[in-house]
């Protein structure tokens, strides 16, 4: 099954600081929500395939993220240790799961080893990208990947919280 990735970037491809994201950006979040959730079938839903750190890092009144199969990648937590949400040990495993659950398009959607080894994946097809338009203080950092993906598109320029992003796509 194919997947495609979706991640927000600063200038140096800083994704995270201290397991949070260093900005605020509502156009962005909304963005990601649409993105992820919206399906062509009505009666489908997408996966989003995170990492353990991912998913904590995610307010608990918000998971697991509504109207979407949400995968954990964890080696340590067991399937009591989530609720509504399935756990995988791999990407492999995760997009086996999102097959037969029938979602309609999967999502890599973080950290910083996630993204790395699905960048490494013939299945990783796609890259949605927030290009922010500022450098931050990141201890998490997206993989360079525009020798193996080339930009299909990208937004015009958007400008929030004196913060300057473009929506772009890139695919391999």
């Amino acid at each position: 099954m194919n997947f495609s990735i979706v991640v927000a970037t600063d200038q140096n491809l800083g994704i995270g600081l201290n397991g949070d994201l260093p900005w605020r950006l509502k156009g962005d979040l909304a963005y990601f929500r649409d993105l992820t959730t919206k399906t062509q079938n009505p009666s489908k839903k997408n996966a989003v395939i995170m990492g353990r750190t991912t998913w904590q890092s995610i307010p608990e009144k918000f998971r697991p993220l509504p109207n979407r199969l949400n995968i954990v990648l964890s080696k340590q937590l067991t399937k009591d240790a989530l609720k509504d949400a399935e756990i995988a040990s791999s990407i492999q495993e995760a997009l086996t799961i999102a097959d037969k659950r029938s979602a309609e398009n999967c999502f890599i959607i973080g950290g910083g080893k996630v993204y790395k080894e699905a960048l490494e994946l013939p299945e990783c097809k796609l890259i949605y990208i927030t290009e922010i338009k500022e450098n931050f203080s990141c201890d998490t950092y997206f993989p360079d990947f525009k020798e193996q993906f080339k930009l299909q598109s990208i937004s015009e320029v958007i400008k929030e919280n004196n913060l300057a992003y473009q929506f772009a796509v890139y695919h391999k």
